[in-house]
């Protein structure tokens, strides 16, 4: 869900308390969306995330490290240039409204002192984040917004900045007890409650009129004129105590998941739900808000930036599945070349009763044990002795076919394992050099045309593979993709360390760090386990997992990144997961 305007005033409670005061240091923008400001105070070092993504908007403090590119683009020099080593002097919200504030003192170009301000409007596909200058202009914003596209309140460089219009809704925050009772009692009593909690009042989400619907009538679904009298009476009081609540800050952090997956969060404790949903209360939004979009905003992040990518090696594996299915075909067209090759002999017994013209030749079959009569097409332009041969050469053609088309499916089958592994890396790619790495690998392979000018700056440092802790305290290390596995298995392992990899599909190189002794076996488990986490049977139960000292992996000349063989092997059936103490990988 967006933040409603209730659950983004508990999110500003919380910033204003860490970031008051404090001076941004950095500023960074990882994502088209995302600006990023790194402050430091009297509290220590502290993040604040400005998303203002149609799908996500929001601001919060983040504990999460983010990938930046390369070349900062425009708007983020330019929240560089006028506020770091300013002073963040409030952190304010719009009643009422999905608009937050961050007031920054500091000085202008003649040294004098100035108050810039940062704001934020987190209001879906309207979303937008705008510079002020000291006068309330706007200096720049994210998204310009011209007369054409908003002809009532253009958002652009030079113009003073306006609030969005208000909500065509009561702001039940200002509203004396009395009239509240009123607006209650004039419901239309066909209408849902949350329905008309949601139409009739600014501020809160549909997920909140839910559940104060549940909390009235006993069921998010409930209408007023099926309410008992004593339930319609108190509706106003439930209404009211949820306002008192939301005045004095009484906040919970709540996310709500199913199956395991984060669905939705709110600022209440939320009871409308039954078993299938887990409500989890976090300790602070800023944990609950990293939890909810961490995980599903670096999948659709690295999407959209492996798009191209993707759909490109999609390609050449579809060409590469249709030409075996082809090669299948033609291979298995040749496995009936024995008939031709008795044709052939039929033909050359018979010779002295053909003559050349004749279409067929019907002669005993000695090749079949019962003798039955067989009939053999011939080409009447030719003598027997042609016909003959041509039965001879097809034979000797299907016999070449299947000797080469068996070579060429291996090799295809080899070509299409790698092309799928390296859609497999794509998948679990989690940042800009991850998915460089890969294609640089796809270049070495031909697979990609090189850039014509590739600048030095672009070329990253070679990653570290992913890293993990047992709870035996023993380093657990995963590949990303082919080129890291090749580096990990072949290059970084030791020849006693333990290679583990799901059976029989594509996933990382995982190896347990034996460091001269013999690991323990829950160690060993847990290897096991997070190789079946990086890969393709991830969402599987009972995965089975190959495992085998490294000096019993090779990789045979010639062979593509991540191709490896290996012997003396033993196999562990377990549950795809991480090691419980491990946290985010290193």
């Amino acid at each position: 869900m967006p933040l409603d305007a209730v659950c983004l005033g508990a999110v500003v409670r919380e910033l204003e308390s860490a970031v008051a005061g404090a001076h941004i240091d950095k500023i960074f923008q990882p994502g088209r969306d995302e600006v990023l400001l790194l402050l430091r105070g009297g509290a220590g070092s502290v993040r604040i995330l400005l998303c203002a993504s149609p799908q996500s908007a929001r601001i919060q403090l983040t504990g999460k490290n983010r990938e930046n590119p390369m070349t900062p683009p425009m708007f983020c020099m330019l929240l560089r240039k006028h506020l770091v080593g300013g002073r963040i002097a409030s952190v304010t919200q719009t009643p009422n409204e999905r608009v937050v504030t961050l007031s920054v003192d500091g000085t202008d170009d003649f040294g004098e002192p100035v108050r810039r301000a940062l704001v934020l409007e987190a209001m879906g596909p309207r979303s937008n984040l705008i510079l002020l200058d000291g006068e309330g202009r706007v200096t720049d914003c994210l998204r310009r917004v011209d007369a054409e596209k908003n002809p009532e309140r253009p958002v652009l460089p030079g113009l003073f900045y306006r609030l969005p219009p208000p909500q065509k809704k009561r702001d039940p925050f200002s509203l004396p007890e009395t009239e509240l009772a009123l607006l209650f009692g004039a419901a239309p009593p066909e209408a849902r409650v949350s329905d008309w909690l949601l139409a009739t009042f600014g501020g809160v989400s549909p997920l909140l009129c839910r559940e104060l619907a549940h909390r009235i009538g006993g069921d998010a679904d409930c209408r007023f004129l099926l309410l008992e009298e004593a339930r319609r009476t108190k509706a106003p009081q439930v209404f009211s105590g949820f306002l008192q609540d939301v005045r004095a800050g009484r906040f919970t952090p709540t996310l709500l998941a199913r199956g395991g997956e984060p669905v939705d969060f709110t600022c209440f404790p939320i009871a409308q739900y039954g078993a299938e949903t887990a409500v989890e209360t976090l300790p602070s939004f800023s944990a609950l808000l990293d939890r909810f979009y961490g995980e599903r905003e670096l999948r659709r992040r690295m999407a959209q930036r492996s798009a191209d990518m993707r759909r490109t090696v999609s390609s050449l594996r579809d060409r590469a599945a249709r030409k075996r299915a082809a090669q299948q075909k033609e291979l298995e067209a040749t496995y009936g070349r024995e008939t031709l090759r008795q044709m052939g002999d039929l033909i050359t017994s018979n010779l002295h009763a053909m003559s050349r013209g004749m279409a067929a030749l019907v002669t005993g079959n000695y090749y079949d044990p019962a003798g039955a009569e067989v009939r053999i097409p011939l080409d009447p332009l030719k003598t027997p002795q042609q016909n003959a041969a041509a039965y001879y050469k097809r034979y000797n053609k299907a016999k070449n076919a299947e000797r080469f088309l068996t070579a060429q499916l291996a090799e295809g089958e080899t070509e299409l394992s790698y092309l799928e592994s390296v859609l497999d890396a794509l998948t679990r790619a989690e940042s800009e050099r991850d998915l460089l790495e890969i294609r640089a690998e796809l270049e070495a392979g031909g697979y990609l045309r090189r850039a014509a000018k590739a600048s030095k700056r672009q070329k990253p440092p070679a990653a570290k593979p992913l890293e993990y802790r047992s709870s035996a305290g023993l380093r657990i290390l995963a590949g990303r993709n082919n080129t890291e596995n090749d580096r990990l298995t072949l290059k970084t392992a030791r020849k006693d360390d333990v290679w583990f990899h799901v059976q029989k599909q594509h996933g990382a190189h995982v190896i347990l760090c034996a460091e001269g002794q013999a690991p323990d076996r829950e160690s060993m488990t847990e290897a096991a386990r997070v190789a079946a986490y990086h890969s393709q049977a991830r969402a599987g139960e009972n995965v089975p997992v190959d495992y085998t000292p490294v000096r019993f992996v090779k990789k045979p000349a010639g062979a593509k990144p991540g191709m490896v063989v290996y012997t003396t092997y033993s196999t562990a059936y377990v549950h795809p997961s991480l090691p419980g103490g491990a946290g985010d990988p290193t």
